[in-house]
């Protein structure tokens, strides 16, 4: 089944009728989503079934990420509770190189992008299992393990140390935007999704 999705451009064009779900982590959301945007993080999806049902019955529903992978994955979800949603192509990431306003949270430091933490993180768990192997030859396992990880990663199209990464606590930031719309407050959120 393909996921239905949408360009930057036609976004924009219908982002006045639409209800946009940044997927990402509230950190990831803080450092810049689509105007208005509810923060949905995708670990938070089951628990928002009933308030994005709620929501489609009112309209479409416009899932984003980074880069459409993880929207895609959304949107493949309640497309299994026979809820429609479609997708950002190229994800936030596509929407401000077509020169596409984002807000962001003030006063809230945005941490790296997921994907750069994840890189940072497999590196130094790589290199750390190959220094110390040099005394403990077991430690190069830790390297492989990490390896191993990554290729599964790229077979499934997913990513466990991304999820991990996301319940980091610079990853969870609780702040929320007033007077713009949008929120990183779960619960918040999915009240206003709801009404």
């Amino acid at each position: 089944m393909t996921t239905p999705s949408l360009t930057p451009e036609e976004a924009h064009a219908r982002l006045d009728e639409l209800t946009v779900i940044d997927v990402r982590s509230p950190g990831e959301y803080a450092s810049g989503h689509l105007p208005d945007a509810h923060n949905v993080p995708l670990d938070q999806l089951d628990r928002a079934l009933p308030a994005l049902r709620t929501a489609a019955g009112r309209g479409d529903l416009l899932f984003v990420c980074a880069s459409g992978v993880r929207s895609a994955q959304a949107c493949a979800t309640l497309a299994g509770h026979g809820i429609k949603a479609a997708t950002l192509t190229g994800g936030t990431t596509a929407w401000a190189r077509r020169g596409h306003d984002l807000q962001r949270v003030d006063g809230v430091r945005a941490p790296w992008a997921m994907e750069r933490q994840v890189r940072l993180a497999a590196g130094s768990l790589v290199l750390t299992g190959l220094v110390a192997g040099r005394r403990v030859p077991g430690a190069r396992l830790l390297s492989a393990g990490v390896a191993g990880g990554l290729v599964f990663s790229a077979l499934s199209n997913t990513c466990g140390m991304a999820r991990v990464l996301a319940k980091l606590p610079y990853n969870r930031s609780s702040a929320c935007a007033t007077g713009t719309g949008a929120t990183t407050d779960l619960d918040a959120t999915l009240a206003a999704l709801s009404g």
